[in-house]
């Protein structure tokens, strides 16, 4: 079944985490971002589109400002966000140039997808600029996002992106291996047919500083995702060659079925 939803990919957004591209020295690892763009160049040169929902803007300016904690004052917050997204483009336009690619930085706030007329805008640029072979970075635009307006998370963003482009596939890059049924046995849900109660209830938040969300709004990504008819998986971005791996349907990380046929957006 797993391989029914993995073949033939056109378009695939993946989610990258802050946790995966954080190491224990640095909040921004530049070996993590070069294998996440090599291995998104090895999916472009087999035709596959991506689009790339990259959290860690916040935790890149928190390091260059000397925060150990997380800003909870809002200008603050901004401040470190716009600081950080510099860094975080500048690392990734570095390795995306190294195969002869474009990036192209892309800030949405939630009010970009709950007016129609700026949905449609949002599409039709993130489809052009796939058209032009170059790759949407998507994040939050945390520096002028206030709290009403605000997506929460990355998860949340990515799916609402995956159902506006109609994509095929939504990767969630994290730092644990999927869904695990038991977390302290880290025994892994290899698929998961229907998100029930039960399903919710084995997710969790998280408590990292430079982090939002958790597993918790995965599952949220996932139910928004699948009633759409789009699959998705969770796996462990620091696995090597991971994006290699789901596209190619190996059996790593969870696997999330489509409860329909994928809607028109």
């Amino acid at each position: 079944m797993r391989e029914k939803y993995l073949s033939n990919l056109k378009l695939v957004v993946v989610k990258v985490g802050t946790s995966t591209l954080a190491s224990k020295s640095h909040p921004l690892d530049k070996t993590v971002v070069k294998n996440i763009s090599d291995q998104i160049c090895e999916m472009l040169d087999k035709e596959t589109k991506v689009v790339l929902v990259s959290s860690g803007a916040i935790g890149a300016g928190m390091h260059l400002l000397g925060l150990k904690a997380r800003p909870k004052a809002l200008d603050h917050l901004q401040a470190a966000a716009a600081i950080g997204q510099a860094q975080l483009m500048k690392a990734y336009d570095e390795y995306f140039k190294e195969h002869g690619r474009k990036v192209a930085q892309v800030l949405l706030t939630r009010d970009d997808f709950e007016e129609k007329k700026r949905r449609a805008n949002v599409k039709s640029t993130l489809q052009t600029i796939l058209e032009y072979g170059a790759v949407p970075i998507i994040n939050e635009n945390d520096t002028v996002s206030a709290d009403e307006i605000k997506f929460g998370d990355n998860d949340t963003l990515a799916a609402l992106v995956t159902k506006l482009l109609g994509a095929d596939l939504l990767i969630i890059l994290s730092d644990v291996d999927g869904l695990y049924r038991h977390i302290g046995k880290k025994e892994l849900i290899a698929r998961v047919e229907v998100i029930s109660s039960k399903i919710e209830k084995l997710a969790c938040g998280t408590d990292k500083e430079t982090c939002v969300g958790g597993m918790s709004t995965k599952i949220k990504a996932a139910k928004a995702v699948t009633e759409a008819g789009i699959p998705m998986v969770i796996a462990n971005g620091k696995t090597e060659e991971i994006l290699t791996s789901i596209t190619k349907g190996v059996a790593v990380g969870t696997t999330f079925i489509p409860r329909s046929e994928k809607s028109s957006s």
